[in-house]
């Protein structure tokens, strides 16, 4: 019977039931849903559901010919739970939960806790078998359960993969396979240095155009590009190739799709039942009602989930903000204050540390980030500090807002505007901040990264890569959409590929290249990951050339050894011999130049007080120059007389 669970196993128990009550049944994806299984000598599927407001609840499906006669199931739990088994249904049989509610309404819904789903348009749930997949990554992720995810490299390729690539062969929507995507993904990634990969659009949607940001399928891989083990194969190998897997997770809200959550039992189990909690109206979704131990279960299950049973690496958390705040988009009377009388959802932010709290318990592999948008304070740290939401990493929305401000304006402007580069120095180490550029900044109108730099083509691309030299250095970890890399001119649309034929240009060809230089230091310098999130690591030569539009600073690493000095030029004005102040009386060596071949390779401090160092540097700045020297000597020892 290879080798399947008994029923004895499968059953849902009276200590099940209970922990699912209390919202502590860390594994309930291994009860809930639909698993293979023997029961007095006959192979079957064993059937579980929550809909505690039900009148009646059946399973039909393909082994039954979708009949509901003779396949009600019990209600086992006076918290709400239905189980049934039933012999010779199979894996790959496609089946629905057929609901009565109280009022007698047929609601025909797919399984909440199903492993697979069919393809778009359909909405049947199937039933998989996670079982046998031979995984061959027992090293990395012992590996990352040691490892100080603040102390190292992490820069992170943000994909969709139904536009990454496409196939030109008549179908439809042209997807390649989890198993066909891959090897040529993993291949791209590693070439260009990223450490990383933050997939949208995995757990399973209705609506392309959602991105996946619409979930229906919480525990279901997309059936887009495959099967659930095509999935495991596909993490499986990016592991195989040194590329972490982190997937875009959203536990804020889920659509009214009628195969769906909403409305699941005929009653709001879900979601909260006032609209004013429960509704989102600029998203015209539902919000899941957090102060049910049960839908608190089933979200916590869920992130764990992906980890256990898909060794993934992360979860990005969408939406934090709209979680945390009780009026986020909503309109002065209609949204209802906590019991302090205040906006903050008390019940979010209590789901969210027990989230973060059991998850790096039982997978410290594993890391989480915080999409969060407003200045709410510890985001990320210690999950056990009580007054922390224990995310691993936020999203650091500030800097990425005042960045592209600047970037974004004519040359001559920039030195009114100084400080929108500077500022984030002010708060950088408040939070263990990720600097992201992602899909949300190249959609809707605000054109592709490229787009927005100023001046013509050829000031675009040097103005592209003086941006990117800044966020290299910038203290945090790194994100890029996919695209960002060699300069999409069009905006990003999950209905089309990604603009690959423009790498046949030598300008698109250069800009990839500098982003994978940059990468490279990211990924090879101490400096630029070990002390991101201490202000040892940082230190500004000159923060206030307002005038000249220069920063200049340094990146120091822990032990004194290739610390990095930076020197960018954020005008069309070539500085000849420009002066800058440095620690060491020290050789300099060129890493990453905006035209490395114009550049001197090494340069030798001379004297001259400057910045407050008495030895200096003298440095030709090309027009948007960019110049990033290798230099070593333990700067803590050293302090500049004036800032």
């Amino acid at each position: 019977m290879k080798n399947m669970q008994k029923y004895e196993q499968l059953a849902i128990t009276e200590v099940d039931a209970y922990l699912f009550g209390q919202g502590t049944h860390y594994e309930i994806y291994n009860k809930m849903g639909a698993h293979v299984g023997v029961k007095d000598g006959k192979e079957g599927v064993y059937f579980a559901v929550w809909a505690p407001a039900a009148r009646e609840v059946y399973v039909i499906g393909e082994f039954n010919n979708w009949n509901a006669y003779g396949y009600d199931m019990k209600k086992i739990s006076d918290g709400g739970i239905y189980d049934l088994f039933i012999p010779g249904a199979k894996a790959g049989d496609m089946y629905k939960f057929l609901i009565i509610s109280q009022s007698g309404e047929a609601l025909y819904k797919a399984d909440p806790y199903a492993n697979q789903a069919q393809l778009r348009p359909e909405t049947a749930s199937i039933v998989a078998d996670l079982s046998g997949y031979e995984w061959k990554d027992s090293e990395w992720v012992e590996k990352k359960k040691t490892e100080n995810h603040l102390k190292a490299p992490l820069s992170i390729y943000e994909c969709h993969l139904g536009s990454w690539k496409k196939k030109d062969d008549g179908t439809e929507d042209g997807f390649y396979t989890y198993r066909e995507l891959a090897p040529e993904l993993a291949k791209y990634v590693s070439d260009m240095g990223y450490t990383h990969i933050e997939l949208m659009g995995i757990a399973e949607y209705p609506y392309d155009g959602s991105w996946g940001y619409q979930v229906t399928g919480y525990y279901a891989p997309t059936a887009r590009y495959g099967t659930p083990k095509d999935f495991m194969y596909f993490v499986d190998y990016m592991h195989e190739k040194g590329i972490g897997v982190i997937l875009d997770w959203v536990p804020a809200h889920f659509p009214k799709d009628a195969h769906g959550l909403a409305n699941f039992d005929g009653s709001c189990v879900y979601e909260y039942a006032d609209p004013r909690k429960g509704e989102h109206p600029d998203w015209g979704t539902k919000v899941f009602d957090y102060s049910k131990n049960e839908v608190a279960n089933f979200l916590i299950a869920n992130g764990m989930f992906w980890v256990d049973k898909f060794h993934i690496d992360g979860l990005r958390v969408d939406a934090v903000a709209s979680m945390l705040y009780l009026d986020y988009g909503r309109t002065e009377g209609n949204w209802v204050p906590n019991k302090y009388g205040d906006n903050g959802n008390l019940e979010a932010i209590s789901f969210l540390k027990h989230f973060n709290s059991m998850l790096k318990k039982r997978f410290p592999q594993a890391i989480t980030i915080a999409e969060e948008s407003t200045a709410w304070p510890m985001v990320s740290g210690d999950p056990d500090n009580g007054e922390c939401l224990g995310f691993t990493f936020k999203w650091n929305m500030g800097w990425m807002h005042d960045f592209l401000e600047y970037m974004k304006l004519d040359p001559y402007f920039r030195k009114f505007n100084h400080s929108k580069m500077t500022f984030s120095l002010m708060y950088a180490y408040s939070e263990n901040f990720i600097l992201v550029l992602s899909h949300d900044e190249v959609v809707h109108l605000k054109c592709s990264m490229l787009g927005k730099m100023p001046g013509d083509r050829e000031d675009k691309f040097k103005n592209l890569k003086l941006a990117y030299a800044y966020m290299c250095g910038h203290p945090g970890k790194k994100l890029l959409f996919m695209g960002q890399e060699f300069g999409q001119w069009n905006e990003w649309s999950e209905k089309r590929a990604l603009d690959w034929y423009l790498l046949e240009d030598e300008s698109h060809t250069e800009l990839k290249d500098f982003t994978k230089k940059c990468l490279k230091l990211n990924k090879n310098y101490p400096c630029l990951y070990a002390t991101d999130y201490s202000s040892e690591g940082f230190r500004w030569i000159n923060a206030n050339d307002k005038d000249n539009s220069v920063l200049s600073f340094m990146r120091i690493s822990p032990d004194g050894k290739k610390n990095l000095l930076f020197v960018l030029n954020f005008t069309p004005v070539e500085r000849d011999s420009f002066r800058i102040g440095v620690p060491f009386k020290t050789k300099y060596k060129l890493v990453l130049g905006d035209n490395e071949a114009d550049q001197k390779k090494t340069l030798t401090a001379v004297k001259g007080d400057c910045d407050g160092y008495p030895q200096s540097l003298l440095i030709d700045l090309h027009k948007y120059g960019i110049a990033v020297y290798e230099f070593n000597g333990d700067v803590s020892k050293v302090h500049a007389t004036k800032i």
